[in-house]
């Protein structure tokens, strides 16, 4: 795998100092042993044990890391080298790759049960790359596989973006891949206004 030696800077880049914190807000929760594992329950619910899983901008590792701990094959992926010392910091034994969605080989890393890309990864990538980054997902699945995604549909983080329900949908389908399932929460919700959590799979 190799790094883009040019690419258009994300919207997490461009927003500079503003996201600082996330990460140590995050591992902070942990220390209090408060519940951050709400998307890896639903991510662990979805395959079988011991399935390949990939995260996609897994931030500080905690995704990753309990899925992990159920008995997943993980691969965690962060360009951020902030969000990445946090990760390596609150969990040591998590391996995180330094890449971005689009730099990654699906020839060199291989193919995944699931890919979750979740914690608003959708509303901070480079502008205009968001069909792009689906395609790869969909590259990066085996057939039967499936892609867990949630983020804000309206902006709630510095330098995040609006994206319209129908929009990820039309972005989605366009690149073969379908929504299985729309919930509002990670607990199943039904789905509402705010916030979007996606099951997709390849057609």
């Amino acid at each position: 795998m190799s790094t883009p030696t040019s690419r258009a800077k994300t919207r997490w880049e461009l927003a500079g100092p503003a996201n600082l914190g996330y990460g140590r807000h995050f591992a902070d929760l942990v220390d209090r042993g408060a519940d951050v594992a709400g998307e890896a329950r639903l991510a662990d619910a979805l395959v079988p044990r011991g399935a390949r899983v990939i995260d996609i901008g897994s931030g500080m590792g905690r995704v990753a890391a309990a899925l992990v701990d159920q008995g997943h094959d993980v691969v965690a992926t962060e360009p951020d080298p902030a969000l990445r010392a946090q990760s390596r910091a609150t969990y040591a034994d998590l391996e995180v790759l330094p890449h971005d969605a689009l730099a990654l080989d699906p020839a060199e890393v291989g193919t995944f049960d699931l890919a979750v890309l979740v914690g608003n990864v959708m509303v901070f990538l480079a502008e205009g790359t968001e069909r792009s980054v689906l395609a790869r997902v969909g590259e990066l699945l085996v057939p039967t596989g499936r892609a867990l995604v949630g983020f804000h549909l309206q902006p709630v983080k510095a330098g995040s973006r609006t994206y319209p329900a129908d929009e990820f949908v039309a972005d989605a389908e366009s690149v073969g891949l379908r929504v299985v399932h729309r919930f509002g929460s990670y607990e199943l919700h039904e789905p509402v206004d705010d916030y979007a959590v996606w099951v997709l799979a390849r057609d």
